[in-house]
């Protein structure tokens, strides 16, 4: 049942990620007698099933993706790793002190675990991690230390129940709906502008799209003028192994952080989402299909999937980091009609896997209906190069990584909008309208996107 909206309100949240959510928690905090409105073009978290899983269903039957938009974000719905240090995850020691940024993600840490995250931290074991950091250093690979909590994707799910449970009738949602652009006048924020054309009035405006938001919000920040600063496109591809490769890693800290800079490129290649017993899916974003993974906290697979990343910084006259990556994405879809697999031997030997080749690899695929073929065909020679080196790199740790049965999904890209120039309260050039979590550029994961949500609305909270 849709929301019967009122004409005004206090403020005006844009999306119902981690960002969203955590301002709304900080608002209900402090008092209930605010006007909040909560717009998100997804679903209610009791309506976000992806119908791929028990039927036939085409991704382009979607008008949004279930496993990217909706209550709860991308994020906070998948595999729900709450990295727990300043380091990682996002660029908030960019606008706060570091020693603050340690007590948000504490504090943020602490909500978690009071909807029901698990109360065990992996990456405590300082000695273990030290020995590693020995080990990586020697091949040329960084160990970024993180102490990582992990609610799991099955678990994510009742944690965000929670969640929507605590506020319910205490603000109003609005699911399934648009907001088509902010509703500025003369410099002045006015409110949003909905599906429709539906105008809503608003004192303050929170706009926390998630990186599946991230093209709306740089064209808006495009259209209102504000001072845009270049973010990087991560393109790369996830890699599938047998779990037990990746285990004198994923047994100490769960999910390891590296960091490579190539020898040819000297580009910074990283991994990221490592899904230990997990497995490797596909989202479907705007027109293209790209490639993630999921882990678990009651189902265990007998594969481990990482993805392998480009970090690529764009330079004049080109500033179109997002299209560049949609570009890369769409260019694999082209000639697999969705998700591209090869066997890393096949890629080596510059021959297409094919259906035969993947089965008689020892690595089985969880993404079953990825397509056989050639990545070399979609992926530039430059991140090709990059993630090869790397993965010889990681093989000298982890023995069998570089396995001609490893198996390489593509494409996986992550979308980060260009930055808006914002204060340290997180507050863009038009007064009263925030930024913050993954689609504006602000954070990188879910810890800081929860904790950039609590920076604004203690913001305006100190307006109000």
């Amino acid at each position: 049942m849709e929301t019967a909206l009122r004409k005004s309100y206090d403020i005006v949240i844009v999306g119902a990620g981690p960002g969203g959510i955590f301002a709304v928690l900080e608002f209900l905090n402090s008092t209930e007698d605010l006007k909040i409105l909560i717009v998100d073009k997804g679903k209610d978290i009791s309506e976000r099933q992806c119908p791929m899983k028990n039927s036939e269903a085409s991704c382009t039957a979607c008008p949004s993706c279930s496993l990217l938009s909706g209550w709860g974000g991308a994020g906070a719905f998948s595999d729900g790793k709450l990295s727990l240090s300043p380091d990682v995850g996002g660029h908030l020691t960019k606008y706060i002190d570091r020693e603050e940024v340690k007590r948000l993600i504490d504090y943020v840490d602490g909500i978690y675990i009071k909807y029901g995250a698990p109360e065990h931290i992996y990456g405590e074991d300082i000695e273990e991690i030290e020995k590693l950091k020995r080990i990586t250093s020697k091949n040329d690979l960084l160990l970024v230390h993180s102490r990582i909590r992990h609610i799991g994707t099955d678990r994510c799910r009742d944690v965000l129940q929670n969640i929507r449970e605590f506020i319910n009738n205490k603000v109003d949602l609005l699911f399934g709906t648009k907001v088509m652009r902010l509703d500025i006048e003369k410099g002045k924020l006015r409110g949003v502008v909905l599906t429709g054309g539906r105008r809503v009035k608003a004192k303050y405006v929170i706009v926390a799209p998630g990186r599946e938001g991230s093209s709306w919000f740089e064209r808006e920040a495009k259209r209102l003028k504000l001072t845009l600063l270049n973010n990087p496109v991560d393109i790369g591809l996830r890699v599938e192994v047998p779990a037990s490769v990746l285990e004198p890693l994923t047994s100490v800290t769960y999910e390891p952080k590296l960091i490579y800079y190539s020898k040819r490129f000297d580009d910074k290649v990283r991994t990221f989402c490592v899904n230990p017993h997990g497995e490797v899916v596909k989202e479907y974003l705007k027109g293209i299909w790209t490639v993630n993974g999921h882990s678990y906290a009651n189902k265990k697979t007998e594969n481990t999937n990482f993805a392998l990343l480009v970090s690529t910084y764009f330079t004049e006259p080109f500033h179109e980091p997002i299209s560049y990556g949609r570009y890369i994405a769409r260019l694999a879809n082209f000639l697999a009609k969705g998700v591209l697999v090869q066997r890393l031997g096949d890629l080596r030997r510059g021959r297409r896997s094919t259906e035969e080749r993947i089965k008689k690899g020892i690595v089985e695929p969880t993404l079953k209906d990825a397509t056989p073929g050639d990545l070399s065909f979609a992926l530039p020679y430059r991140y090709l190069t990059d993630i090869l080196e790397m993965l010889e790199a990681l093989d000298k740790v982890c023995p069998g990584v570089n396995s001609r049965h490893t198996l390489l999904y593509g494409i996986e890209v992550k979308f980060y909008s260009m930055q808006p120039k914002l204060t340290n309260e997180l507050e863009t050039e038009i007064e009263n309208l925030f930024a913050v979590g993954d689609g504006a550029g602000v954070s990188r994961g879910l810890i800081q996107a929860s904790a950039s949500g609590v920076i604004a609305a203690r913001a305006i909270l100190r307006r109000l």
